[in-house]
């Protein structure tokens, strides 16, 4: 699966998800909800890059 990295340099790995913020570890990033945000900045999905 491939991780994400917000312009924050948080990187979202689908192996860990996010469970501390609703999203439990196996998650695709297609599967992370729409209005989740970046646990470290708050930044929507829209500010994320592929790695």
């Amino acid at each position: 699966m491939e991780k994400w990295k917000c312009i924050c340099s948080y990187v979202y790995d689908p192996a860990k998800g996010d469970p501390d913020n609703g999203v439990p570890a196996g998650t695709p990033w297609e599967k992370v909800p729409e209005d989740w945000l970046c646990p470290i900045c708050g930044a929507g999905k829209d500010q994320f890059e592929k790695m």
